[in-house]
C-alpha cells in the first residue's frame, strides 16, 4: 500500500555538500495548496551504526520571494563585504559534477519526511 505522506509529493531535488545532504521536496495540501520543505540531513555515528540527524523548514508561497530575497541578500554580504578576496567560481560544481551534486531524489530510497 502507498504510503500517504508521498501522495503529496510532487517534486523532489537532493543536493550533496561534503557531509550533508539537502532535500527540496515540493508537497501538497489536501486543499491542493503547495509549500517547500527544505531538510538538511547529516549522517551520525553512533556505537551499533549510525543514524540521520534532520532539521526541516517548511516555506509558504506567501514567503517564497521574501526567503528568496533574504538569502540572496545574505549570500552577497558575505561574497562582498566578508569574503571579497575568496573567488566563489572555485566552488561551482562542473556541468558533469553537478547531475551528481544536484540531482532529483524523487523516488530515491533516502527521503526524509
Amino acid at each position: 500500500m502507498e504510503d500517504n505522506k508521498d501522495k503529496n509529493e510532487l517534486f523532489a531535488q537532493r543536493v550533496k555538500a561534503g557531509k550533508r545532504t539537502y532535500f527540496f521536496d515540493v508537497k501538497a495540501t489536501r486543499s491542493n495548496d503547495y509549500y517547500l520543505t527544505i531538510t538538511e540531513s547529516k549522517r551520525r555515528h553512533k556505537e551499533d551504526g549510525f543514524y540521520y540527524e534532520k532539521h526541516k523548514i517548511f516555506l509558504y508561497k506567501e514567503d517564497f520571494d521574501k526567503f528568496i530575497l533574504a538569502l540572496q541578500n545574505t549570500v552577497d554580504h558575505i561574497k562582498t563585504e566578508l569574503l571579497p578576496e575568496v573567488d566563489f567560481d572555485q566552488y561551482r560544481p562542473k556541468e558533469e559534477e553537478e547531475a551528481d551534486e544536484i540531482g532529483s531524489s524523487f523516488g530515491d530510497e533516502l527521503k526524509w519526511d
